[in-house]
C-alpha cells in the first residue's frame, strides 16, 4: 500500500504542475474504486456501469492469478442463493474479469475469464446468500500499472435451467428426442455422482424405454453424458458414462419399462443440444490388397473401414470368403486356391449387439506367361545378319504380350527391338514365336561374344509370376 500512496502523491504533485501549465487535472484522476478497500458496492441486480479506467493502477497486494495490470473493484452481497453472470461487453479495450471472496492477502478465486468474446470477458458462478463477492476488472496483458479505457461492466442474476436438478429432470416421451437450452446457469447440486467427468454445469433428463434395444444419447460439443437407473441421487446405479474432447455420445441397450436418468455436463459451453434416439446401425466396409489378386497371392483384408455412427465401437469382425472358408478379425489374410469370382462378405458387430454386413465380388485372375526358350546361332561374323527367336508359353488367358530383346554390352544390356502380339492359350505345350533380326557389329567383335536377353510383359495385367518372364541366351561367339 506504501507504493499506492506514493503513486497517488506523484499524481497529486503532477496535478499541481498541470494547473500551472494549463492541463486539466481530471485527465489524470484515478478511479475512486482503484483500491480493494474502496470497491463500489452494488445494491442490487441487474447492475450496469461505465467507467474511465485509463488511470487505474495495480497494487502489489492485489491478487495476481488473472492479471497484474491497472484494475478497479466492485462488490456484491446476495441476500439469497443465486446464479450470477458478469461481463465487460461493450468495453473498448482488452479486459480480464475475475471474482473473489475473502479479505486482502487471503482472497480466494471464484471465477476468472479473459477474452470470452473477442477481447471482452464473461464469468458466471453460483453465489451463496450472505457471502460478499469482489469483482476485479483489469486490463490484459502483461504486468504494469497502466489502466485500460472505457469500461462497461454488467452483472445480472441468471435463472438455472428448468432441469438443473435431478428431481426436475425433463421427461422424454418418444424417440427421436432433441432439446436445446442455455447451460450457462446450470450447476451441479450436492450429491451429484462423479462418473467419468466432474459435474459442474449439469442438467438432467429421464426416459422410460418403451421397448428393448440400443439407444444413443449425444451432444455436439465437448462435455459428458452419464446414464443411471434409480429413484434418487443417493440411490443411482450407473449404466454407462462417456466424455470426449470432440462430441459426446453414449450407447447402451435399454430394457423395456426401465427408467433411465441422463446426467449431461456442458463443460462451460453455453447453448447446447441434447439428443436421444434409437441407435443407428453400424456401417460395414473393407478393402483388400492387391487390387488384382491371383491364385498365387495372399490377399489382405482390412475391416478398419467399418464404423459405428453411435460411437459404441466395433467389437467383432466375421468374414466369409465365398470359397467355403471363414475367419474372424479386423485385419486378416487369405489365399484363394483357384481363379474365379468370389463373394467376400464382412459382418461387423458393435459392443451393444448391433450388426451390419457388406459383400463385394472379388475376381481372382492368374495372368501368367513365360518365356519357354530363346534361340540364337552359336557363331556369327561382323556384318552378318542373324535371326533370334523367342518362344512364349501361355496356359491361362489369351494375352497381348510385348517381348523386348536386349543384347549385352560392357556396361549391361541395351535394347535392340520389341514386338507385341496375341499369345493364345495352349495346354499342350504349344508356344508363340517372336522373331528378331540382328546385324553383328565391330563393337561386338571387340567384346568377342554377345548374350541376348528377352523380357516378356503382359500388356493389360500384372504377371502373377514374373520370375519366368526373362531369359538369357547362350553367348554367341563373334568372329571377323
Amino acid at each position: 500500500m506504501v507504493k499506492r500512496h506514493l503513486a497517488r502523491l506523484v499524481v497529486a504533485l503532477t496535478g499541481v504542475v498541470a494547473l500551472v501549465v494549463g492541463v486539466p487535472t481530471a485527465a489524470l484522476a484515478q478511479p475512486t474504486n482503484d483500491d480493494f478497500a474502496a470497491a463500489v458496492a452494488m445494491e442490487g441486480l441487474p447492475f450496469t456501469t461505465t467507467l474511465d479506467t485509463s488511470d487505474a493502477t495495480w497494487d502489489p497486494s492485489d491478487p495476481a492469478e488473472c492479471s497484474t495490470n491497472g484494475s478497479v473493484w466492485y462488490s456484491f452481497t446476495p441476500t439469497s442463493n443465486m446464479r450470477i453472470q458478469a461481463d465487460t461487453f461493450g468495453s473498448n479495450y482488452d479486459t480480464v474479469l475475475s471474482a473473489w471472496t475473502g479479505s486482502p492477502g487471503s482472497l480466494s478465486l471464484v471465477a476468472c475469464n479473459d477474452d470470452y468474446s473477442g477481447t471482452q470477458s464473461q464469468i458466471n458462478f453460483a453465489a451463496t446468500a450472505g457471502t460478499t463477492y469482489y469483482f476485479l476488472l483489469a486490463r490484459c496483458c502483461g504486468g504494469g500499472s497502466n489502466g485500460g479505457g472505457s469500461l462497461v461492466f454488467s452483472v445480472q442474476e441468471i435463472q438455472a435451467s428448468v432441469n438443473d436438478d435431478f428431481a426436475d429432470a425433463l421427461t422424454i416421451g418418444s424417440l427421436p428426442y432433441s432439446n436445446t437450452q442455455d447451460y450457462s446457469a446450470a450447476a451441479a447440486e450436492p450429491g451429484e455422482p462423479s462418473s467419468c467427468f466432474n459435474p459442474v454445469n449439469t442438467v438432467w433428463y429421464s426416459y422410460t424405454a418403451t421397448g428393448t434395444g440400443p439407444i444413443t444419447a449425444s451432444t455436439p460439443y465437448y462435455g459428458g453424458i452419464a446414464a443411471y437407473t434409480g429413484a434418487s441421487l443417493d440411490n443411482l446405479t450407473q449404466v454407462g458414462c462417456r466424455a470426449t474432447y470432440t462430441s459426446s455420445s453414449l450407447t447402451f441397450v435399454a430394457q423395456a419399462g426401465t427408467t433411465y436418468h441422463f446426467q449431461v455436463e456442458a463443460n462451460g459451453n453455453g447453448q447446447m443440444t441434447f439428443q436421444l434416439g434409437v441407435s443407428p446401425d453400424p456401417v460395414a466396409e473393407y478393402n483388400y490388397y492387391p487390387s488384382e489378386p491371383s491364385s498365387y497371392d495372399t490377399v489382405t483384408f482390412n475391416g478398419y473401414y467399418s464404423s459405428d455412427p453411435a460411437g459404441a465401437g466395433i467389437a467383432a469382425y466375421a468374414w466369409d470368403f465365398g470359397d467355403g472358408t471363414t475367419a474372424t478379425g479386423d485385419y486378416i489374410s487369405h489365399r484363394f486356391a483357384a481363379d474365379g469370382d468370389y463373394t467376400v462378405s464382412l459382418t461387423v458387430r458393435t459392443t451393444d449387439g448391433r450388426t451390419d454386413s457388406v459383400s463385394h465380388v472379388l475376381q481372382i485372375r492368374t495372368h501368367d506367361v513365360s518365356i519357354d526358350r530363346l534361340n540364337v546361332p552359336a557363331n556369327a561374323r561382323v556384318g552378318q545378319t542373324i535371326g533370334v527367336n523367342v518362344y512364349v508359353k501361355n496356359t491361362r488367358y489369351p494375352e497381348n504380350v510385348r517381348v523386348t530383346l536386349y543384347k549385352s554390352i560392357p556396361s549391361g544390356f541395351t535394347e535392340i527391338g520389341s514386338s507385341t502380339q496375341l499369345v493364345k492359350v495352349s495346354t499342350t505345350g504349344q508356344t508363340t514365336r517372336y522373331s528378331f533380326n540382328y546385324t553383328v557389329t565391330g563393337d561386338d567383335l571387340a567384346t568377342g561374344k554377345i548374350t541376348f536377353k528377352a523380357v516378356a510383359t503382359i500388356s493389360l495385367h500384372a504377371d502373377a509370376l514374373p520370375a519366368d518372364n526373362e531369359l538369357l541366351s547362350t553367348p554367341l561367339k563373334v568372329s571377323s
